[in-house]
């Protein structure tokens, strides 16, 4: 039998759920398989937006916000996971994977506790009953990429199922929100972590190799008189 030791074991993508105000992980949830793909998508936070004459509004100002920002990028990730147990009913049983599928659903689902607690509030006759506040949840997709998210969209499709109906193969479509100084308040461990992901992204930028203009066909005079 031929053994490779030298292949190095793959990193898995996952989800850590932490406490906001000691950091110390609460559940780490592994993906059973990476996505194949991921699609990201990334929006400027520009200063002139929604100042645009042509779109409705005044348009003044907007020439002197052209280039400016009003905070980081709004990025939202998107992948579709596996969770299959059709070949590990050992495993499985006897919930099929239903474990697997409430511990990703109650990511965004308030617990009985808290729901029982704003219930109790709001029959003690309380005006203002505050919104359940979630534990901080972190994306990790790799040493590079730690990142504090609130999912946006979870849909499953359960394929497969055992004799009692549990489900044992099962399809989900992840959407996530990443979450920037911007979306937490000032202090929060989440704001911290969200910075220390985009210093590691400025380090990544900055290792890239850089070109020449002449590789655009341009002269190192070009830019500046304007001229082809």
């Amino acid at each position: 039998m031929t053994r490779y030791a030298d292949i190095p074991k793959p990193v898995r993508s996952g989800i850590v759920v932490v406490d906001p105000d000691t950091g110390a992980p609460q559940r780490v949830i592994v993906l059973q398989f990476n996505p194949d793909t991921l699609e990201r998508s990334i929006a400027p936070q520009s200063a002139g937006d929604g100042g645009d004459a042509g779109s409705g509004g005044t348009g003044s100002g907007d020439r002197n916000e052209a280039l400016r920002l009003k905070g980081p990028a709004q990025e939202t990730w998107k992948f579709t996971a596996e969770i299959d147990a059709t070949d590990q009913l050992e495993i499985a049983a006897p919930d099929g994977i239903h474990p697997q599928l409430a511990t990703l659903e109650m990511l965004v689902q308030p617990t009985t506790a808290q729901l029982r607690a704003a219930s109790r509030l709001a029959q003690q006759g309380a005006i203002e009953i505050s919104p359940i506040e979630m534990p901080l949840t972190l994306f990790t997709w790799g040493s590079k990429r730690v990142m504090p998210v609130r999912l946006t969209e979870l849909s499953v499709n359960e394929s497969a199922f055992d004799v009692h109906l549990n489900p044992i193969r099962a399809s989900l479509g992840i959407g996530m929100k990443i979450l920037t100084v911007s979306d937490l308040p000032a202090g929060h461990r989440g704001a911290d972590l969200y910075l220390a992901h985009l210093a590691q992204k400025e380090r990544l930028a900055a290792a890239a190799r850089g070109a020449g203009l002449g590789a655009l066909g341009l002269g190192g005079t070009d830019l500046v008189t304007g001229r082809g």
